[in-house]
């Protein structure tokens, strides 16, 4: 009993000692505040997407610098008009492009078997060459009414390559989501470099000694092919062991993989077909109510604020679609995943386009000239609908993968409806282009949150 009694009061004095002297280790920096700093950062080096985005980023940022270099160039060698010719081609041309394959190309990635993999890539060759044919057919009998039907007799001469684009779009998309499966985005980056280089070199090398649309129109054309061959080239010379051994697969029959994925040619397909239509409705419209000229401001606007799209947004696109359907097939919930992707894009995002809503026309007219004053003022409103695209990317990659594409169908087909209304608003009441460009702006803005609110409702059920 003493000895305890002794222990106590030895313990009472050292306490209050302790209480006396102060603790200056408090105000220094805690170790385990350091560790968690130190373990964040690691941990986001090492992530394996945080690398893929990493790597796409870069051959995106590569090419837009590229771009970026030779537009000035190029525009003050070829003009508005010629811009806004070229606009119509690929205006036209993106309204078949994306459903070249009829969207078959996007489940390459969902497959376990590289056998099924491969069975969708043949399939969606043979829907494309039969597209190309068919498309060649009716131009080749009704291309003249056509032309005067949607008042675009400026590019008659060139409607006849539409066909050769199909093809070459449908072998790009095919060999890009092999890619994407295969997680080779190093084959893609340094690819999306060398054809954005060759392709701007060669406007500015022909543009220099014949500034004419059609040299625009022809190489945009070429663009597709070169894109498919050199990815081709990648695929090749990296070629990825397959998953199965070749003397055991079986190859599966197109039919069967067509019925199999059917939710792609009923509701991605006709989707895909709508918002590639409005999306060219801007440039179909305002070359009828307005001038080519009109098409040439909104076609470098677009063209600009798609950048951040195409370097961030993108990216992260690409790399999360195979782990959303990696993720699928273990029963993992997205909701996080796809929600803190969406809050990190819209942080990213507010930047650059809030930079463009406030000095939007005297940064046009500073860097492409005085003339390109007006599409800083096209760009203003449209940053609105960039920002919510850029925002919402991870969405749209995991609508496929959580099978809701009829419910993406109805929305394209609301979207659709609106903007046709948004630029007959424009003309006819308000008979201003910057009017029609505003509400179309706002509509597509609508179309992301109610993109946003469709999947998480889903995620949610």
């Amino acid at each position: 009993m003493p000895q305890r009694q002794h222990e106590m009061i030895e313990l009472s004095k050292n306490k209050r000692k302790s209480m006396q002297k102060p603790n200056w280790t408090l105000l220094a920096p805690q170790p385990n505040f350091l560790g968690r700093i130190q373990d964040f950062f690691s941990q986001t080096y090492k992530s394996k997407i945080v690398r893929n985005v990493a790597i796409v980023a870069s051959g995106t940022a590569g090419a837009q610098i590229i771009g970026i270099i030779f537009t000035p160039i190029i525009t003050r060698l070829y003009g508005p008009e010629a811009f806004g010719l070229l606009g119509i081609f690929i205006a036209i041309t993106a309204i078949v492009t994306p459903i070249a394959a009829l969207t078959y190309p996007i489940a390459i990635v969902l497959p376990k078997k590289d056998s099924d993999a491969k069975g969708i890539a043949r399939l969606s060759i043979y829907i494309a060459l039969g597209i190309a044919a068919l498309v060649s057919v009716v131009l080749a009998v009704a291309g003249g009414r056509l032309v005067e039907l949607f008042d675009i007799q400026e590019i008659s001469s060139f409607i006849l390559l539409i066909p050769l684009v199909i093809v070459f779009a449908a072998c790009f998309q095919i060999n890009q989501q092999w890619l994407i499966r295969k997680e080779q985005f190093n084959i893609t980056a340094r690819v999306a470099v060398f054809k954005t280089l060759l392709i701007n070199s060669a406007n500015m090398s022909i543009g220099l000694f014949k500034p004419f649309a059609a040299v625009l129109i022809v190489i945009y054309t070429l663009g597709y092919a070169i894109h498919a061959g050199m990815l081709f080239l990648g695929i090749k010379k990296n070629r990825v062991a397959d998953s199965q051994k070749k003397e055991n697969e079986i190859k599966p029959s197109p039919l069967v993989l067509a019925k199999k994925h059917y939710d792609f040619l009923f509701y991605r397909a006709p989707q895909t077909l709508l918002n590639a239509f409005s999306q060219s409705i801007p440039v179909l419209l305002l070359a009828g109510f307005w001038d080519p000229a009109a098409v040439g401001f909104y076609a470098i606007g677009s063209k600009i604020l798609t950048l951040p799209t195409s370097l961030v947004s993108k990216s992260v696109g690409s790399v999360l679609y195979p782990k959303f359907a990696e993720a699928k097939k273990r029963g993992d919930n997205l909701k996080s995943l796809i929600t803190k992707s969406c809050l990190w894009l819209l942080a990213i995002g507010i930047v650059p386009y809030g930079l463009v809503i406030v000095f939007g026309p005297w940064l046009f007219g500073f860097v492409f000239g005085d003339e390109w004053y007006r599409a800083g003022e096209y760009a203003r409103w449209l940053s609105l609908s960039s920002l919510s695209a850029f925002s919402t990317r991870p969405c749209i990659e995991a609508i496929p993968v959580i099978k809701i594409q009829g419910f993406f169908l109805l929305i394209e087909i609301l979207t659709t409806t609106f903007t046709v209304l948004s630029f007959a608003i424009g003309h006819y009441l308000l008979k201003n282009d910057i009017g029609g460009i505003a509400l179309f702006s706002i509509t597509f803005s609508c179309r992301y949150i109610l993109i946003y609110v469709c999947v998480f409702y889903k995620l949610r059920s």
